[in-house]
């Protein structure tokens, strides 16, 4: 009987130090992202949303901290940062949109043991300068080039760029991808910068397109930095009568992009995959932190593929089951 009441308590003490310790790897994680009124990181959302199971099952927890608004862009980035540090968080998802401003407080996050993965924004060498983990999300250089050069090969010669958020380090990448695609394929390519305060403003966005179409006849080709700017887009197309010359194209996805896609008044969409990039990015993180898993696969890429009429179908039945 007393041998049966030792190993009865020798069970218990087990019991509990396996709970304290299961207790205190479970992941408790951050993730950074745009506004609430931003549909394409309503579809990040849709990713934390879908990862966050998987977390708590094993006692953990997911908290997203979102942008109010794009006014003061680096500062409140690196303000979420400071906030997932002050919380203690054992994990930090986080675009690297603004290196510069951003870079310091990863660094911060990093030394106070943080396990950070970089989505979205920043790529694999800048994770391995912070001392992030990985990189998950799209090449934002390379989706570009491969923008340009499918302008080129659809007969367009002279594109613009319009980027509504100019000095985020991914938008930055996606133009200057552009650019570099079509002019090693012949074409020249030039970027139209707008203020950040532009980035959502339909009107704003659409006057300044109709401008520049207007002020030079000779552009033939436009792309935007986002699916709601390709909104505006096309309305600042069509005021300035260039529908049928104008290739529209634009980096990501929305229902009106595809919607265009499919009627052929806009030409392509260069889609990242963005449910991939938090479900796998939040997941991945749980995971090194709750069993010391290491992915050897660094850079994750989720991106570029190009949208187009060739496989507008296949796209929207994946829109339809909530995957694109």
């Amino acid at each position: 009987m007393k041998g049966m009441k030792r190993l009865g308590a020798a069970i218990l003490a087990t019991t509990v130090v396996a709970f304290t310790v299961s207790s205190a790897v479970a992941a408790n994680i951050a993730v950074v992202g745009g506004k609430n009124d931003d549909a394409f990181w309503n579809l990040i959302k849709k990713g934390i949303d879908d990862a966050r199971p998987v977390v708590e099952a094993n006692g953990g927890k997911v908290n997203y901290l979102r942008l109010q608004s794009y006014d003061n862009f680096a500062p409140d980035v690196v303000q979420l940062i400071q906030t997932a540090i002050s919380q203690k968080v054992d994990g930090l998802v986080i675009p690297n949109w603004v290196p510069e401003g951003e870079d310091p407080a990863i660094k911060e996050a990093v030394a106070a043991g943080i396990k950070v993965i970089l989505m979205n924004a920043g790529g694999i060498d800048k994770a391995r300068e912070l001392g992030a983990i990985n990189y998950v999300g799209s090449d934002e250089y390379l989706a570009g080039v491969a923008g340009g050069e499918y302008f080129f090969k659809n007969g367009k010669k002279n594109v613009l760029c319009v980027n509504t958020v100019p000095g985020a380090a991914n938008l930055e990448a996606r133009c200057k991808g552009v650019i570099d695609g079509i002019t090693k394929a012949g074409g020249t390519a030039k970027q139209l910068p707008l203020p950040a305060t532009s980035f959502g403003d339909a009107t704003a966005v659409a006057e300044a397109i109709k401008a520049t179409l207007l002020q030079d006849a000779t552009i033939d080709g436009l792309i935007t930095i986002s699916a709601g700017d390709a909104d505006s887009a096309a309305i600042g197309i069509q005021q300035a009568g260039k529908t049928e010359t104008a290739l529209l194209g634009t980096f990501d996805l929305n229902q009106s992009g595809l919607d265009r896609i499919k009627d052929g008044t806009q030409g392509f969409a260069i889609d990242q995959q963005p449910y991939l990039q938090s479900l796998l990015a939040v997941t991945l993180l749980a995971s090194a932190i709750d069993f010391g898993t290491v992915l050897p696969t660094a850079p994750l890429l989720t991106g570029p593929g190009i949208v187009d009429k060739s496989n507008i179908e296949a796209t929207l039945t994946g829109v339809a089951k909530g995957a694109r």
